[in-house]
């Protein structure tokens, strides 16, 4: 069993979304590290960088608060190496779920999203009844929260959105098969940390 961890790739992450983000101000960037289906095999870094990348303050906003909320709870859990590898893992195969899905393949996608439901995923998994809340409002056990969230967009496959719902869910299917792997070997601590 692993001793709790300090969260340090949660940190990590929100502070080069943010580096990301601010250089994105004033200049185009983004063009050149946002994923794009039709581009894959020409910029296959974009699986990556693309992870880094938002759309406007509040996006970013939105991602680094769950991002520290459930990282950091997921990062106390798993060793450091496991979380920074199933939250990359989980952000470029969640851009896979978009190649797979997008509506337009010329139509690029941007955001830690995959990897932050990779992460919800893995975590709700490891500590179902741990209770967030909901849209800030409503309290659920983490499984019912992450599966209201995969409903949600499970749903807005079929409805047109600036949403990328495709990165959502594969995302989170990467994070519930890691949390699934990680308790049948016993490489996470089974106590329960708030």
């Amino acid at each position: 069993m692993w001793a709790e961890h300090q969260p340090k790739w949660t940190f990590v992450f929100i502070a080069a979304s943010t580096i990301v983000y601010l250089l994105q101000q004033g200049t185009r960037i983004w063009v050149y590290l946002a994923f794009t289906p039709a581009l894959a095999t020409r910029y296959p870094w974009t699986l990556v960088t693309s992870i880094f990348l938002h759309l406007d303050f509040s996006h970013l906003l939105f991602n680094m608060f769950a991002l520290f909320l459930f990282g950091s709870a997921l990062e106390r859990r798993i060793s450091n190496r496991l979380f920074a590898t199933l939250f990359i893992v989980s952000g470029i195969v969640g851009n896979v779920g978009y190649y797979l899905t997008a509506g337009s393949p010329l139509v690029p996608v941007l955001g830690a999203s995959g990897a932050i439901y990779g992460v919800m995923g893995a975590l709700a998994v490891l500590e179902p009844f741990r209770v967030v809340y909901f849209y800030g409002m409503v309290p659920l056990p983490m499984v019912a929260a992450a599966a209201v969230w995969a409903l949600g967009d499970l749903t807005g496959l079929f409805i047109p959105s600036r949403v990328a719902h495709g990165v959502h869910l594969v995302g989170m299917l990467v994070g519930v098969m890691a949390g699934l792997y990680l308790r049948r070997v016993g490489e996470y601590n089974s106590g329960y940390f708030m």
